[in-house]
């Protein structure tokens, strides 16, 4: 399109009349082919997020959702189409091929009956798919649909299915790794669990299990055990052998819970000091639901995986309570692509009383405290911000007229100018992913040279932020401040970290504790709501131990703290437990037994009670 720059378009047309040279020829586009193609083709996710502002994804008029066509879907198999068996729970699944792979059902006489052949076919196939569907069922996964997108399923979910593909694939002489495979799993799920891994290792095969699951570690047949502690006070084998030889091992910190030589003191459940009720839930498998959460107390949320725990606690409960208290809290993945993402609405439920004991919300969950390198423990956490001002107080800093900000590998005139303060350079290889190598001129430490110069106690910056908590937490003795936010930090289990321990190398556990310490080192005013799903995955029950301290000590300050949690030792160290259930997805999402954890260890209709007894009953003789 010819441009002529500077005319009104009333000269724009007369100049297009006569044919006049234009400036240029320029393209224009449309908002909507603007916004379409952005989102389409644009690598930045920031770009498709504000091409996704102008975007507003609604249901296909033609297919409803299914997403094929309508002679595809007018195709039926026990008066399902492929989309609707495919919306169906893997349990349910079940039930409606089950009779077809039967031949002495009624469904397969009829059939056979009709057209033989065609029944035969349909035998075979089902068959096959029942079996697939059983190995699945016994790893608990019935409440899973096949349409249900990778990107909403847990880390443990789909360790489960790749081991169902495994169970049945009749392979001998392979070597399984898994690392901890009962993560995110009630202890029904892991006997599941347990059964799959027993019939890999019958039909010849050898499983390295990497776990923290005391009962699976029973049922090992050989030990290996790491440590004595973590960091750099790890990395020893302690013991090789059969599970009944470590009890000899005095250095190890799994003995300890393995045998029952750790358990806790006995103490009375604390009193509620209020109840906040909810009334008419209705999410996912949660219908018309309603429930009551005590406060100033502990609370563990049990029930089988898949039962509507996270449901209720870490989507309804956090929703409604920070609607009431004028909270932004986004429950959606910003990572996950905008297509990919499941919005799932809250139908029905509100609160009918008990929030004026509530005057904040704290939800502490696994997300990454950073995306870059450039987010680490130290800046997270604001220690970052008081070595800073140490440095800056020294007297060579005073000397050369450096700021706190010079510290900073953020801050052009702190870092180094060739990796930016990232520690690094990336190098692009022709035909080949780009690599990644330490700077050549800060090597790694992320400063320039004169920065470097001023030193603390003999140490440099970057020294410093090279040292794990537990060293600076000794390294920093004259700093009470310092001292006790990294006490903190160490009391939670993280004194194996190193202070600039980038974000992006930190698991899911560490960086929920990380936030954890956070909250702890702040003056707490009593009358916070803590919310936490299942903090206890990829924690050492040492470390389980202190995790359970530091949630009552909130709840002495007079807090409130709500767990998801399949670790029997949290949920019988609570005050307060809500089982939900019986089962997974459809046969899931009601109140099956709540109060103390004695009350409902008693339960005849929980799954949860049978182990939280066991364990009740085990503290006891220890007690003893």
């Amino acid at each position: 399109m010819p441009v002529y720059a500077g005319l009104s378009p009333q000269e724009t047309r007369r100049a297009l009349k006569r044919k006049e040279e234009p400036s240029y020829l320029g393209t224009f586009s449309s908002a909507k082919r603007h916004v379409l193609h952005t989102f389409a083709n644009s690598q930045s996710a920031m770009m498709k997020k504000r091409a996704a502002q102008y975007m507003l994804s609604t249901e296909c008029s033609l297919c409803h959702g299914k997403r094929l066509r309508r002679e595809s879907l007018s195709v039926k198999f026990a008066r399902f189409d492929i989309a609707a068996i495919s919306a169906l729970p893997l349990i349910r699944l079940a039930a409606v091929v089950r009779p077809y792979a039967n031949a002495t059902s009624a469904g397969w006489s009829a059939l056979a009956e009709k057209e033989p052949q065609k029944a035969l076919v349909t035998q075979r196939i089902t068959q096959d798919l029942m079996a697939r569907l059983d190995a699945l069922l016994d790893l608990g996964l019935g409440y899973l649909s096949l349409a249900r997108s990778t990107p909403t399923l847990s880390p443990g979910e789909l360790q489960r299915l790749r081991l169902a593909t495994q169970v049945r694939s009749n392979l001998f002489g392979v070597v399984y790794v898994l690392d901890e495979p009962s993560a995110g799993l009630h202890p029904a799920d892991t006997e599941a669990l347990l059964t799959a891994l027993d019939q890999l290792r019958e039909a010849g095969n050898s499983l390295f299990v990497v776990e923290h699951d005391l009962d699976v570690i029973r049922h090992a047949d050989w030990i290996v055990d790491v440590g004595p502690g973590a960091g750099e006070h790890g990395g020893f084998l302690l013991y090789s052998g059969t599970p009944a030889g470590l009890e000899d091992v005095k250095a190890s910190q799994t003995r300890r819970y393995l045998f029952g030589l750790a358990a806790p003191a006995a103490r009375t459940p604390r009193s509620p000091k209020g109840w906040l009720s909810l009334t008419g839930v209705t999410r996912n498998n949660l219908a018309n639901l309603d429930v009551d959460f005590p406060l100033g107390v502990m609370t563990g949320i049990t029930g089988v995986s898949g039962s509507g725990k996270s449901t209720l606690v870490s989507q309804v409960l956090v929703e409604l309570v920070a609607a009431d208290l004028g909270h932004e809290i986004s429950l959606v993945d910003d990572e996950a692509d905008e297509l990919e993402r499941t919005s799932v609405a809250t139908l029905g439920g509100k609160i009918a009383g008990g929030l004026g004991g509530i005057k904040r919300l704290v939800r502490v969950d696994q997300k990454p405290i950073g995306r870059t390198p450039r987010s680490n423990l130290a800046t997270y956490t604001g220690l970052f911000d008081h070595i800073r001002d140490i440095f800056a107080a020294t007297p060579a800093a005073r000397a050369h007229r450096y700021d706190a900000g010079r510290f900073s590998f953020n801050v052009a005139k702190g870092r180094c100018e060739t990796c930016a303060g990232e520690g690094f350079v990336m190098v692009e290889l022709l035909f080949l992913p780009s690599v990644y190598a330490p700077c050549p001129t800060c090597h790694g430490a992320r400063y320039n040279a004169k920065t470097l110069e001023i030193k603390y106690r003999e140490k440099s910056i970057a020294d410093v932020l090279g040292l794990t908590v537990d060293a600076a937490w000794e390294f920093f003795a004259d700093e009470a401040h310092l001292r006790r936010a990294l006490n903190v930090v160490r009391e939670v289990g993280l004194g194996y970290l190193r202070l600039g321990q980038p974000a992006t190398e930190l698991s899911g556990g560490e960086a929920q504790r990380i936030k954890l310490a956070t909250e702890l080192q702040r003056v707490s005013r009593g009358d916070t709501l803590y919310i936490l799903d299942e903090p206890t995955t990829g924690l050492h029950a040492s470390d389980v131990e202190r995790l359970t301290a530091q949630l009552s000590g909130l709840v002495d300050l007079g807090n409130t703290v709500i767990v998801v949690e399949h670790d029997m030792h949290v949920v019988a160290g609570s005050d307060w437990v809500i089982d939900i259930g019986p089962g997974a997805g459809d046969a899931g999402g009601k109140i099956v037994a709540a109060g103390a954890p004695a009350d409902v260890a008693r339960s005849r209709t929980s799954r949860t009670a049978p182990y939280l007894a066991r364990l009740t009953e085990a503290w006891g003789r220890h007690a003893q």
